[in-house]
């Protein structure tokens, strides 16, 4: 079975603003092309050969994973249950406001079953973000490297369901804007590195 490069995509207006978009589509900045250039690059020189390239559907992770796959000859594998953690009404709102007007991160890691109006609750984004990564990680012979696009928030969630056994852990891993961690889950879930950026 595979071991997982899991890659955040390159910085969107959003990540700059200090605001959440989630499930909301956005292009990435011209920092996040560069960003996803020099990781594209990096991968290419330092982490090849790549047995596939797997993304979230939202297009942010997309450009970023097409750039990739672009560098190393691969085609991108869109999978549904890699999207980012969607929450709503409360969509697009500041961090800062989301934190002291909603308590959104205090409520949703305390009740795993809390939604946002019209979001998901983190127990769902576990339900779907840990069988998506397992699901690709099982898909690919042993010694395989295999990269994986995706979401600050939604990729927390899997790594600490995953290397903590409870979601709730999703506050420990934060996850820069093309950042670079190696995931291994047999014989049990530990990462080689986590967040690494120095190629940026």
């Amino acid at each position: 079975m595979a071991n997982l490069l899991l890659v955040r995509h390159g910085q969107i207006k959003a990540n700059r603003l200090g605001h959440w978009h989630g499930s909301t589509d956005s292009p990435l900045t011209w920092r996040g092309r560069r960003q996803v250039r020099r990781t594209a690059r990096h991968i290419r020189a330092n982490h090849a050969p790549l047995q596939a390239i797997y993304s979230s559907p939202l297009e942010r992770c997309r450009h970023t994973a097409e750039a990739i796959a672009r560098a190393t000859g691969l085609e991108v594998q869109v999978h549904e249950g890699l999207r980012e953690y969607a929450i709503g009404e409360w969509e697009g709102l500041p961090f800062q406001l989301l934190a002291e007007q909603h308590r959104f991160v205090e409520q949703a890691t305390r009740d795993h079953d809390f939604a946002p109006p019209g979001g998901e609750t983190l127990r769902q984004v576990a339900d779907r973000i840990v069988p998506a990564v397992r699901e690709i990680h099982e898909r690919h012979a042993a010694d395989a490297r295999v990269l994986v696009v995706g979401h600050g928030a939604a990729l927390a969630v899997a790594l600490g369901s995953l290397l903590d056994q409870d979601p709730a852990r999703w506050t420990s891993y934060h996850f820069a804007n093309c950042s670079l961690t190696e995931l291994v889950l047999s014989p049990a879930p530990y990462v080689n590195f986590f967040n690494a950026t120095h190629h940026l």
